[in-house]
């Protein structure tokens, strides 16, 4: 009988979903109960290829493929809820690595009515082996680039407003709904507010664990915080309520920029200003860039971590800025 759902939207992830298929198998949680439900984006490299070699040599966990048309990420979960056939469904990335106890410990939570959302930690592991790499992994999780993201940065269990990975109850995501797929980035935060709002909870423990690769340059970095940012904007225009402190740093700084830049072109006192804040943002990253490099025993750390963290913090920053004034036309991210 299929108690438990694992749905995976995907796109040309063939380097990387056999990873998430051979945790899924390896789980604690019994491989009779589960169910893999792949919403695939029309992949165009051998992501199918490899699913289906996959399912030939482990005949006992069951795998199956959507289509999703649209080849975004919420569309691709409400194709595979609709076709999940278990009373529990858990939200996974193919290219995402769950311990083996993750939907074991995620089901106990749910039944002891912790959360109507359980999730857990990211271990932040690098994209790559290079040095960049190393450095973005690590500002993923400092508190100076992930703000009070608890599902990154750690913390006691606790309710929290997100988690990655989530597991749900399915009889409470057809109260609530499915993912908005307007939304092309944040659709769990926004799934999180209506979950709430229905008088959920969503509920981090941090002995939940899965492992999260980061992107392992600056130009990748960039374009996915200017991603969240955009996005994130849109989804406060739908739930203006949700606003949080964290939210609002980035783009003040951002601003704070560009209007200082904008008056120094004729007050001397703006140029100043500028250089002042400018100046102090600097000591701040590279400080912490220099205890990082200390406590890792990486020299690299001291350039790498403030280019990752102020990479992260701008472009999130303008992005938000940029999605404040500017609303998406036919459901396409800029840039």
């Amino acid at each position: 009988m299929i108690n438990l759902s694992v749905v995976v939207p995907c796109y040309n992830e063939e380097a990387t979903i056999c990873q998430l298929l051979d945790a899924i198998h390896g789980q604690t949680y019994p491989l009779s109960e589960i169910e893999v439900v792949i919403s695939d984006g029309m992949s165009t490299d051998h992501t199918r290829e490899k699913i289906t070699g996959f399912q030939a040599t482990h005949p006992e966990l069951n795998i199956r493929i959507v289509d999703n048309i649209r080849r975004v990420i919420p569309s691709g979960l409400n194709r595979g809820i609709e076709a999940a056939q278990g009373k529990y469904i858990i939200r996974m990335d193919a290219h995402s690595i769950p311990n083996r106890d993750y939907i074991q410990k995620c089901i106990h939570n749910l039944e002891k009515g912790l959360g109507d959302n359980v999730g857990g930690i990211w271990e932040i592991q690098p994209g790559s082996s290079t040095w960049m790499a190393k450095a973005i992994a690590i500002a993923a999780a400092h508190p100076l680039g992930a703000g009070d993201a608890r599902y990154r940065i750690g913390g006691p269990a606790k309710e929290v407003d997100t988690v990655p990975f989530g597991a749900y109850r399915r009889e409470f995501i057809d109260k609530v709904g499915l993912f908005d797929e307007n939304l092309l980035s944040n659709e769990d935060y926004e799934l999180n507010v209506r979950i709430k709002q229905a008088g959920g909870k969503i509920w981090m423990d941090p002995t939940i664990h899965s492992i999260y690769y980061a992107r392992s340059n600056l130009r990748n970095l960039s374009r996915q915080y200017w991603r969240y940012g955009y996005w994130k904007a849109q989804m406060l225009r739908k739930h203006p309520g949700t606003w949080r402190w964290r939210q609002i740093i980035p783009p003040l700084f951002v601003l704070t920029l560009l209007g200082l830049g904008v008056l120094s072109l004729g007050l001397g006192l703006a140029r100043w200003l500028l250089a002042i804040i400018v100046l102090l943002y600097a000591i701040i990253i590279f400080g912490v860039g220099i205890q990082m490099s200390l406590k890792y025993k990486s020299i690299s750390l001291a350039i790498g971590f403030p280019l990752a963290t102020a990479s992260m913090q701008l472009s999130w920053g303008a992005a938000f800025l940029w999605g404040l004034v500017n609303k998406p036309k036919a459901n396409k991210a800029p840039g």
